[in-house]
């Protein structure tokens, strides 16, 4: 059993992942930005912490971190605006690896995307843009850190029923499979509690090898 917080957790992925990791017998801080959010996380078992990431300082992430085995980031501004991505993103983002680091906490995964780094490709005018840079910094800070991390890469996502299967050798590419959100969110609870992921990138689009085999062969 652990204790865990899940940064972004009134995100789909959020949402999906905190019952899996209750039911387990694990326990959930689910940060929010909005109280209005409360309910829908103290539905999934999770207890709700209201604290907005992109204002919050180092000392305050923390000070909230302070006490726990294990960070999920699956926050995101959302896209659309570049100045707010860039904030969430990419600088609440790193300023949350440094909290976590500051507070003891070594485990930290992150939920990011398959294709994201420096190479992602994505032109400048496109605006998706600012997202793909976001991710590259934040996942590059991460993978530079002395954390135990995992990045997560799914493919585009989508509202799938789970399947508990994947491709663990799925790469970018357009005609690549979308990749169940609930998938996202076993992915990321088996990442929690297996060691062999920690530093490691891990792609992945739904498939037909189940999650635990995919683990077993990192």
């Amino acid at each position: 059993m652990a204790d865990i917080m899940i940064i972004g957790g009134h995100g789909k992925i959020a949402l999906l992942l905190a019952p899996l990791l209750v039911e387990r017998g694990d326990t959930v801080t689910s940060v929010i930005r909005n109280p209005e959010q409360a309910d829908a996380v103290r539905a999934t078992g999770a207890n709700p912490l209201v604290l907005d990431v992109e204002t919050a300082t180092r000392d305050e992430l923390a000070a909230a971190a302070d006490g726990f085995d294990a960070i999920v980031w699956s926050a995101g501004a959302g896209g659309g605006d570049p100045t707010r991505t860039y904030a969430v993103d990419r600088d609440a983002a790193v300023r949350s690896m440094a909290a976590a680091a500051d507070a003891g906490v070594d485990r930290y995964v992150m939920v990011s995307y398959l294709g994201a780094g420096p190479d992602h490709g994505v032109p400048s005018d496109d605006s998706f843009f600012a997202y793909a840079e976001a991710k590259a910094a934040a996942d590059v800070a991460l993978r530079e850190s002395a954390l135990d991390w995992t990045v997560l890469m799914p493919g585009r996502l989508t509202l799938d029923e789970p399947s508990g299967t994947i491709d663990p050798a799925a790469i970018r590419a357009a005609n690549v499979p979308g990749t169940s959100r609930a998938n996202v969110a076993l992915v990321a609870a088996e990442a929690l509690a297996n060691p062999a992921s920690v530093r490691r990138n891990i792609p992945f689009t739904d498939g037909n090898v189940p999650i635990e085999v995919a683990f077993s062969s990192l």
